[in-house]
């Protein structure tokens, strides 16, 4: 497989899987609306790779913008990574999230079908778990149970693609249920930006230490683990690009569908990842302890023997490295991409 499109490639996650496709020589296709990213990582992603991949604005949600795409472009794969995904926005957006999630997905794959496109590598959560009734959670553990819509909108989907898979048989399809990535690329130039308020923990701590927010805010110290905070399995957005190559490789021996967890296996608290920016930062970060959040679990943290045996994927970076790039972005980069 040669060329991939990348839905929502220029996001978070989506530009740091471009660089990893660039940097091994696969032709990129981006398409992205620019909700939550800008079009500036696209200089980024050039500086970094010294490639620029070929950029349509436009939504996947427009048969359109897509059929442009597909007619324009011989396109081997496509990794689906547009989507809206903070879970207390989904709380209070339900309807936004169905639509723009499942709806966008649906007509995505409808597109690709017309088209003759059959390689199909879907962003899922592990919040598809829901509450998992115990640590760590392999992909044998039930789904369903969601705490919130932005799980639900991913449980859906991936309930989708299963029935796909079952009526047209030419569909490939890998499920990659990710855990938490943090992070940011090692060369400072690309990392987490979040419009407004971040709704996840490592930039909301990297905007306290440039001074944009006043303290960090933890949600309970009171669960039920160690040190009372809720515990994530946190991966570097680096390693969960490379995820996305394996999965590549992968579809090329026409499985079906596949699913894998991608995490490191270990469990950290928030305090833990607190103590890790600190450590980068080199004194104190100021917090306080809030009330609980609607939605959180107490732990969640998976195990990595499926995906390391079939598709050859270990995490290599630790919770220090990714508090010390994500700083590093942050420190070059205060006001993320804005010039």
């Amino acid at each position: 497989m040669k060329t991939i499109l990348v839905t929502g490639g220029t996001g978070y996650i989506g530009s740091h899987t471009v660089v990893e496709l660039l940097n091994l020589n696969y032709e990129v296709v981006i398409i992205d609306n620019l909700s939550n990213s800008k079009e500036m990582v696209l200089d980024r992603i050039e500086k970094i790779t010294g490639k620029r991949p070929k950029f349509y604005k436009g939504d996947i949600r427009s048969r359109e913008d897509l059929n442009k795409i597909f007619k324009e472009n011989k396109i081997d794969c496509v990794i689906n990574f547009a989507g809206l995904k903070a879970v207390g926005e989904s709380v209070r957006m339900p309807l936004e999230y169905y639509e723009n999630n499942i709806y966008g997905a649906v007509v995505l794959l409808e597109e690709m079908k017309k088209n003759g496109v059959f390689n199909f590598i879907f962003s899922s959560s592990a919040t598809v778990y829901g509450d998992p009734a115990s640590v760590p959670v392999d992909e044998t553990f039930p789904t369903g149970g969601t705490t919130n819509p932005y799980g639900t909108t991913k449980l859906f989907i991936e309930r989708i693609l299963q029935d796909l898979a079952v009526a047209e048989p030419e569909f490939n399809i890998c499920i990659l249920r990710y855990f938490n990535p943090i992070g940011a690329h090692p060369s400072g130039l690309m990392g987490e930006d979040p419009n407004g308020i971040p709704n996840n923990l490592a930039p909301y701590i990297t905007q306290v230490m440039v001074g944009k927010r006043e303290k960090l805010n933890i949600f309970g110290d009171d669960y039920d683990t160690p040190d009372g905070t809720c515990i994530r399995d946190y991966i570097h957005v680096c390693d969960l690009a490379y995820g996305h190559v394996c999965a590549i490789k992968k579809l090329e021996e026409k499985p079906g569908v596949v699913v894998y967890n991608l995490g490191t296996g270990k469990g950290s608290s928030v305090f833990d990842i607190l103590h890790a920016f600190e450590k980068a930062y080199g004194k104190p970060i100021p917090y306080s302890v809030a009330p609980r959040r609607a939605g959180d679990v107490t732990a969640n943290y998976t195990k990595v023997d499926k995906a390391a045996k079939e598709i050859g994927f270990t995490a290599k970076y630790n919770i220090e490295d990714m508090a010390r790039d994500a700083w590093n972005w942050q420190k070059n980069n205060p006001n993320g991409y804005e010039e």
